[in-house]
Parts: C-alpha cells; structure tokens; sequence
C-alpha cells in the first residue's frame, strides 16, 4: 500500500510540473508576459473596438473608477461644474459641487475632490 501510494504521488508530480512552468499554469486563456496579444488592435475584439475605444465590455465602464480611487493625473475626461450638460446640472443641482471636477462618462458622474484628485461619489445620472 505504501509503495503505491508513493508512486501515486510521483505520477501526480510529474504530471503537474509541466502545466506549473507554463504562464497561466496551463491555462489557454489566461495570457502570461510572454503571450502574443489577441486579435484586433492592441488584442481588442472587433465588436468591443467598434463600441467604444477602451476595450470594454459595457457593464464595466461603472467600474472605471470606484470612491477612493485616484484619477490619473491629466486624465482627459475630467470637467468643471460648468462643463457639464445643463439637465445634469439641473437634475442634480443639490448634490453636486460646484468646487468640485466632475467625470460624465457612459451615464454615471464621478466627483472628484480638486486637491487630491480622489473620486468622492459616483451617481448614476440617468436622464429622460
């Protein structure tokens, strides 16, 4: 019993080794530093490149940014309270800041603390 299970363990060894040496630890899909990028231009997909040119499929453009995380320093979608559409303006007049910098991007409005550039509150600004 003993020996067989010895030669149970070394099998299992060996079998797992070489999946452990490739990147993604044998998985296909899972690209390491040394992979090829996927079709498309910069491994985009035909379908995401023509919605839109960051590459992202539409349920994640809320995760852009989340509250507490810093926006790049020269981002180029950051506005001033003037810069945005008046309905939003109007709608939201309460909560909104007129100090702050906002982001409008894909029907969410991200505030942006000035000073730190660190997003303060995200809003869902679906207009009619």
């Amino acid at each position: 019993m003993y020996r067989f299970l010895l030669v149970a363990a070394a099998a299992a060894a060996g079998f797992t080794a070489p999946a452990l040496g490739k990147p993604g630890h044998g998985n296909p899909h899972q690209q390491g530093p040394g992979a090829p990028v996927g079709y498309g231009v910069g491994g985009c997909p035909p379908g995401l490149a023509r919605k839109n040119a960051r590459c992202m499929p539409p349920g994640q453009y809320r995760k852009l940014f989340s509250v507490g995380q810093r926006v790049p320093l020269g981002y180029r979608g950051l506005m001033g309270y003037n810069q945005l559409p008046y309905d939003v303006r109007d709608r939201y007049s309460s909560v909104l800041d007129p100090q702050s910098r906002y982001i409008y991007d894909q029907g969410y409005l991200y505030r942006v603390d000035p000073t730190t550039m660190v997003v303060s509150q995200i809003l869902n600004t679906l207009l009619r």
